[in-house]
């Protein structure tokens, strides 16, 4: 049972102000901020180290804005702290307030502890009650709950400079700070953290990335039911510290050593020219729904903090989950904005960040529930000083709308379309050649309406939700029973395809195909107009053994085999080889769309469109499965070496016989054939083999074909 909350402390104390959220450093002191419209009271606890309980209670003072503050004079960066709030405990009106339990402060910049759910006290109501959430626990559980620690931004960037790579010339790789080097063939000396990832960089100057894009590395929680089925939320999609970095991938070898840590490996990839973009999580947090812990923002202020629902005399007992994580996180509430944006400004600031990819992006600007471009969350971004210069891409989906091309200006989009449209042409099916076209070009039909570019479309074929790249070439359906939901877990619709056997095998020729279509893949990802996005790891086959839905694998499924990277060598100079041949032609790598109309391209000098006789193509003809583009490159005043460019794509079961145009003084060489088993698929600069007879190409059952005209 509880101790009735009381105030005690030896501190020397002053009014504090709300100038700021969370915790500001002053020399003789710090400040604490905490926002709550509906608590009656607020109290501030501060614990010493490996101490259960604390050794200072403080309460907060109330001022303008529902801001309650108190200045703390003595405090030093490392001191441990948390809130409790006290307050009605009346679900059924959305009010959760439980003084017994010790919460973290939402502007956290690190956490200490673990955050365990032991014996049920980190809920606000008792799980053993008929009742459930309605119940009410008074258990206390300080002594097992997680501390927030007050950081000292201070840090030697040591002249750290943002590469600031245009959007245009960005090669993204997507991967997980962990499962990049958690593998014991990473050899790395700290794996699994964010000094391990560091030790992997020169693996990503060699294939000519210049951007990460990291899955979240906010605080997470792990969900109960995983914990007890002893899986994980591996991915990371649990946010409960938007301002902390993942406590586990440090090395914890001091109480905050994770955000020294983080800054350490973003100073080292900008060292690299390699730009660190965030897979943030604003729309739902780690809390989950009304049977989920109470951590922070439920225990703060849960009628502000989340869209909260209901039916009868309960209106507001129930999370809107149009996220599908259980609960919504409410950024039409201005306290609830500003936090986001507190956030992103801190990441951008302080720790360096280039950019950001939003996890269910619709659900951040919204007016009165629904999807808005004229929403508060985009003006807010759009006019702030600092954010309006970072990278800013979308997930531009969730449960509830598909917004594609939707976003407003300065906003890129993972392209959905792309990765569908490849997919299903790459394997052979049929009534994908229209869709392909425009996905290549760079997406007009979607960007190019209202003053939108090519590399507003992030172009990928595969990424973490889903299978790899291997795993599309090896498996015809998923196999997710490690996850324990007895395969139901993870779409159906994958488009793959397993080229002949399901999963692994040992027959020569089907491997040797599998790699074939792999490269397909990478040719149409890393060719066409917009920005690419590869999936860690897909540069070397790694494999998830047919699991598209690996969010609760935090082990040798998910972590990167770098055996992989020995044994598939061939691919990997192929994806370098191929990234350095779209880094050597500006016309892949254009600002704007070619000129026309849809798919009109006839008599445009810069773009054609040809079957394989060199005649129009019939975009209405359904069974088209291979055809031409042409691009002139001679016209791009950037271009150091002018030449044309001609690509040939066949997913047809057939080989083709193709007629190549002829221009006076141009003579074709070929630079990829991703259907040659050997180092000649794709040639150095310099080093394209001439075409002998030069009117022709007989290119082999699919496959992708580029030829360079000088």
């Amino acid at each position: 049972m509880a101790e009735i909350l009381t105030e005690k402390t030896t501190k020397q104390i002053s009014s504090g102000r709300s100038f700021s959220l969370g915790v500001t450093l002053m020399d003789d002191g710090a400040n604490f901020a905490i926002y709550s419209k509906h608590a009656k009271e607020i109290f501030l606890l501060l614990f010493d180290t490996n101490k259960k309980q604390p050794v200072d209670i403080i309460k907060l003072e109330r001022v303008d804005n529902n801001i309650w503050v108190i200045f703390v004079h003595g405090i030093k960066p490392g001191q441990l702290y948390g809130y409790k709030v006290r307050g009605d405990y009346n679900p059924k009106l959305g009010l959760r307030f439980n003084e017994n339990k010790l919460l973290i402060d939402p502007y956290a910049k690190a956490f200490h502890g673990d955050f365990k759910n032991i014996d049920d006290l980190l809920l606000g109501y008792d799980a053993k009650s008929t009742e459930q959430d309605l119940s009410f626990d008074p258990r206390d559980n300080t002594a097992i709950a997680p501390r927030s620690v007050i950081i000292d931004d201070s840090f030697d960037w040591q002249g750290d400079k943002k590469p600031n790579v245009p959007m245009e010339k960005l090669i993204i790789y997507e991967v997980h700070v962990k499962g990049f080097t958690a593998h014991s063939s990473s050899k790395v000396k700290n794996p699994g953290t964010y000094l391990g990832f560091i030790e992997k960089i020169p693996h990503l100057k060699e294939l000519g990335i210049n951007a990460v894009e990291l899955l979240p590395i906010n605080q997470f929680y792990k969900r109960d039911g995983l914990v007890k089925l002893n899986l994980t939320d591996y991915w990371g999609y649990n946010s409960v510290g938007f301002f902390a970095p993942e406590n586990s991938y440090s090395t914890l070898k001091n109480i905050g050593c994770q955000v020294t840590e983080f800054k350490t490996m973003v100073k080292a990839l900008h060292k690299a020219g390699i730009e660190v973009i965030l897979d943030v999580v604003f729309n739902h947090t780690g809390e989950g729904d009304e049977l989920g812990p109470t951590l922070n923002f439920r225990g703060i202020d849960n009628p502000s903090y989340y869209a909260l629902k209901g039916t009868g005399d309960a209106p507001y007992r129930l999370y809107v989950n149009d996220a599908g994580c259980g609960n919504m996180f409410n950024v039409e509430n201005p306290a609830s904005l500003r936090l986001v944006l507190d956030a992103l400004r801190y990441w951008t600031d302080t720790m360096h960040i280039d950019g950001f990819r939003f996890d269910l992006a619709t659900i951040l600007p919204r007016m009165d529930g629904r999807y808005s471009k004229e929403a508060a969350f985009f003006e807010a971004i759009a006019h702030d000083p600092v954010l309006k210069n970072v990278k800013l891409i979308a997930e531009p989906w969730d449960l509830t709308t598909y917004q594609i091309g939707n976003f407003p200006l300065n906003w890129s989009e993972w392209n959905g379309k792309f990765r569908d449209t490849a997919r299903q042409f790459i394997k052979g099916d049929w009534g994908q050649a229209r869709e392909l076209a425009y996905r290549l070009t760079g997406s007009e039909d979607l960007y190019g309406d209202d003053g939108r570019t090519p590399y507003d479309s992030i172009n990928f074929i595969t990424c973490h939700d889903g299978f790899t790249l291997n795993d599309l070439y090896s498996y015809n359906i998923k196999h997710n029973e490690a996850n324990g939901e007895k395969n139901r877990d993870g779409t159906n619709d994958n488009f793959s395809w397993n080229c002949g056997v399901e999963g692994e095998t040992k027959d020569e020729a089907i491997l040797n195909f599998r790699k074939q279509m792999v490269k397909n893949a990478f040719a149409c990802l890393l060719i066409p107009l917009g920005t690419p996005m590869i999936l860690g790891g897909d540069e070397f086959l790694r494999t998830q053994k047919g699991n598209n839905n690996a969010y609760c694998q935090d082990n040798e499924l998910t972590w990167f085999n770098w055996e992989y990277a020995k044994k598939n060598k061939d691919i990997t100079e192929f994806v370098k080889k191929l990234i350095a041949f779209r880094k050597r032609h500006p016309i892949l790598q254009k600002r704007k769309f070619t000129p026309g109309q849809g798919l009109n391209f006839d008599n445009v000098k810069d773009l054609v469109w040809f079957n394989e006789n060199l005649g129009k193509v019939n975009w209405d003809d359904a069974s088209i499965k291979t055809f031409c583009c042409h691009l002139d490159g001679t016209r791009d005043p950037t271009e150091k070496d002018p030449c044309h460019l001609y690509f040939i794509l066949n997913a047809d079961n057939n080989a083709h016989h193709v007629k190549l145009p002829q221009y006076q003084g141009i003579t074709w060489y070929r630079a990829l054939d991703t259907s040659i088993n050997s180092r000649d698929d794709i040639s150095d600069k310099g080093k394209e083999q001439k075409l002998d007879p030069a009117d022709f190409y007989f290119i082999n059952p699919r496959c992708v074909v580029v030829l360079i005209g000088q």
